[in-house]
């Protein structure tokens, strides 16, 4: 949307107008609607000439903004290379290939007549996302003309265009209807944020001394698709006792490590001023976001420090890259850590109690994605704000992170696992069915034990994830990696069927056929089957197909062996 806006602009085609709206980004819709609502002066008819009035008002509001984006040397780039990245850009906030949707600044408020504190959000970029989804949805390289009229109050659409865009539907009343709609959804969303950066509730008192700390939460939307959202908690400069404040950045995108540097570039300049961030932020919303294993640099200008070049490097393993299992394995021994992924692979309830919020984040991301090529579908939070700590008496198989001062209110529950991950711990398991160690077949166990014992030599970061992220997978490609013999196509372009019981009942030996038995009930494997019959058949892609064909040709050599 950099591009200036021309007198005439001649497209191709008009795209589809729902697939248009849904493409663009929903981030923060409640900020300026209002505003911009006001500034639109009265007119003797309110009636059918407001929505005219309206959109003449955004739009122009929209040209003025450009204009102001020029001015500001900071987020100039040159005429040629903003020309060439244009398209791209387009094409990629459509995708959802943009690092973030917004950053929000969530601050503790002090209470009137009342010692207590309110979390609210103090900051938020991009301001509005209200006309961000109608420019798109009006993307002037997919339109046929766009007529502007220049007028003393600047350059406004004509009459004849507004009606027009009326006929096609765009300005309806539903429309309006449309955007009451998305600014209740993400009034929601920013009151759920606003609790999972400060769960503790409102009992804080003012501070000298604060170790700032780093966490993320995962938001899940009706549609079952899940944003991340990534919070570093610090304590903002001044003199004297302050309560903290925490930054969030709301993204599609899971790559804890990135956003934790991109944290710390946030709050050095935090610690200048608060108006440095915007530049920034906005240099990294316009970024190229990179492939798995490649980097991508951000240019940014600090007072007295000149311009610095940020490198932001994504793990060459994309499906780690939310995943630090340092923590998990240093909170838990290796016997430990398969007693909760025996668990977690039975879709049990399991609650995780820590002090520090980073600890309770980590861990649980990390038990998470232990389970691939599998995904956990049930309920998934990091860290429960105390205001829905009742969500532990739920019936249904959950992974909960809550702070070790509410364990009195978790301990009453039976049929779970809850697991202590402080370091005074005597014993990790607080609560349990008494069964983990059972489940898993014993054979197996040791070959994880066996596996997870070569990480010593391994480093942190990356080896450390490949080594046992290797492991675990090893198992599931030993248990139910011959999945896709099973799976059987009655006519070419349809979906396949898959024959359970002949798929468990070729499993050798006895133990591991019944706890596969078990296994294929879950929810994640019913999931994962169901997208595998709607595949065509033939050769599938990823690590886990590449290492179940690894495994098989290892079979062969050695039964020829034998022979």
């Amino acid at each position: 949307m950099s591009e200036t806006v021309k007198k005439r602009r001649k497209g191709v085609r008009l795209t589809n107008p729902k697939n248009r709206w849904s493409e663009q980004p929903m981030g923060n819709i409640i900020t300026d609607v209002s505003e911009k609502h006001g500034a639109i002066p009265s007119g003797e008819d309110d009636g059918r000439q407001g929505p005219f009035k309206r959109f003449s008002a955004i739009w122009s509001s929209f040209r003025k903004g450009k204009r102001d984006r020029v001015k500001e040397p900071e987020l100039t780039e040159p005429p040629g290379l903003e020309a060439a990245e244009n398209t791209t850009r387009q094409h990629r906030y459509a995708s959802g290939q943009y690092f973030f949707e917004y950053l929000v600044v969530v601050s503790l408020k002090k209470a009137k007549d009342s010692n207590t504190y309110e979390p609210q959000i103090t900051y938020q970029f991009p301001k509005s996302s209200f006309v961000q989804p109608l420019v798109g949805f009006l993307n002037i390289s997919h339109f046929l003309y766009l007529p502007v009229v220049h007028t003393v109050q600047g350059p406004v659409l004509p009459r004849w265009f507004l009606l027009f865009l009326l006929f096609l539907g765009f300005l309806l009343p539903e429309r309006d209807g449309m955007a009451r709609s998305q600014k209740e959804e993400e009034e929601k969303t920013l009151k759920a944020i606003t609790l999972f950066c400060f769960p503790e509730g409102i009992n804080w008192a003012p501070l000298t001394e604060y170790h700032s700390e780093t966490f993320s939460f995962v938001l899940t939307e009706i549609d079952g698709s899940r944003r991340n959202g990534y919070c570093r908690r610090l304590l903002p400069g001044g003199r004297g006792a302050r309560p903290p404040e925490a930054y969030c950045i709301i993204s599609t995108l899971a790559c804890f490590g990135l956003f934790s540097k991109i944290f710390d570039e946030v709050e050095k300049r935090r610690q200048i001023s608060m108006a440095m961030i915007y530049p920034f932020m906005q240099k990294l919303r316009e970024a190229q976001f990179p492939a798995p294993g490649n980097t991508v640099e951000i240019k940014s200008f600090i007072p007295e420090s000149g311009t610095e070049i940020i490198s932001l490097t994504r793990p060459l393993d994309s499906w780690l890259e939310h995943v630090n299992f340092a923590t998990l394995f240093s909170c838990l021994t290796d016997q430990q850590v398969l007693l909760v992924f025996a668990a977690a692979v039975l879709e049990r309830r399991i609650i995780f109690i820590a002090d520090e919020l980073g600890t309770l984040s980590q861990v649980i991301h990390a038990v998470a994605a232990l389970l691939y090529p599998f995904t956990w579908q049930h309920t998934f939070i990091s860290i429960v704000p105390e205001i829905l700590i009742d969500v532990v008496m739920a019936p249904t198989p959950y992974l909960l992170g809550v702070q070790k001062r509410l364990l009195d209110q978790v301990t009453d529950q039976t049929d779970l696992l809850v697991v202590d991950l402080s370091e005074d711990k005597k014993d990790p398991f607080i609560v349990s069915i008494g069964d983990e160690g059972t489940i898993l077949p014993p054979k197996l166990q040791a070959e994880i034990l066996v596996a997870l014992s070569t990480r010593q030599n391994a480093s942190v970061g990356e080896e450390l994830n490949r080594v046992v992220s290797e492991a675990f997978l090893q198992f599931f490609v030993k248990t139910v990696g011959h999945y896709a013999s099973y799976v059987k196509y009655a006519r070419a372009g349809e979906g396949g069927v898959f024959d359970k019981r002949s798929f468990y009942k070729a499993i050798e030996p006895k133990v591991t056929r019944h706890f596969v038995k078990k296994f294929i009930q879950t929810q994640m494997f019913d999931l994962f089957i169901q997208e595998v019959e709607q595949q065509q058949p033939g050769p599938q892609q990823g690590i886990f197909h590449k290492k179940i064909l690894e495994y098989q040709e290892k079979k062969k050599k050695e039964k020829t062996k034998k022979h």
